[in-house]
C-alpha cells in the first residue's frame, strides 16, 4: 500500500505518479535494553542554597514612593538585585496601594525575603540577608487590625 501523504502530494500535482520512493529495507538489529537508572541531567529552576547566601554587603535602601501601580517594576527590580526597600503608599489611592502590597507580598514571599509594616501606609522589603529588628509586639497586635487603618 502507498504512503497516504505521497498519494496526497500526486491528487496535488506535488510529485509525480511514475516515482516511488521506496528505500531498500535492511534488517532490524535487536536492540539492547536501556539500564533504567540512566537519568538525563536535570537543570534546576532555583538557584543553589550557598548562592544564595553569598550576598554583597548591604550598601544602600531604596525609598520609593509610588504614585501609581506601575511603580511596582522600580521595586522588584530593587529587590531583585538584594537591595532592601521602603516603600511609602500615603500618595497612591486606596485600591492601588492594597494591589501594590499584595504585589510586594508575593515578590518578598517568591525572592525568600520578607515584608514588614512599618507605619500605617509605610513597609520594609528586606531580601533573605538582610537582618532586621525592632519590635515584634507591636508587629503582631497589626496582624488582627485592618491592613489601612
Amino acid at each position: 500500500m502507498a504512503n497516504p501523504l505521497r498519494k496526497t502530494m500526486v491528487y496535488l500535482g506535488l510529485a509525480d505518479e511514475d516515482y516511488e520512493d521506496q528505500a531498500p529495507v535492511a534488517p532490524a538489529a535487536p536492540v539492547a535494553a536501556a539500564p533504567t537508572s540512566t537519568r538525563a541531567p536535570v537543570t534546576p529552576l532555583r538557584r543553589p542554597v550557598a548562592s544564595r547566601h553569598a550576598q554583597p554587603a548591604m550598601s544602600e535602601i531604596l525609598t520609593v514612593h509610588p504614585r501609581q501601580y506601575k511603580d511596582a517594576q522600580l521595586i522588584a527590580e530593587s529587590f531583585r538585585e538584594g537591595v532592601p526597600v521602603i516603600i511609602n503608599l500615603s500618595q497612591m489611592s486606596e485600591p492601588d496601594a492594597r494591589r501594590l502590597i499584595d504585589f510586594a507580598s508575593g515578590l518578598s514571599q517568591g525572592l525568600y525575603g520578607k515584608i514588614e509594616r512599618v507605619t500605617s501606609k509605610v513597609f520594609l522589603l528586606s531580601p533573605e540577608h538582610v537582618a532586621t529588628s525592632g519590635e515584634q509586639a507591636e508587629a503582631e497586635s497589626d496582624v488582627e487590625a485592618a491592613f489601612f487603618a
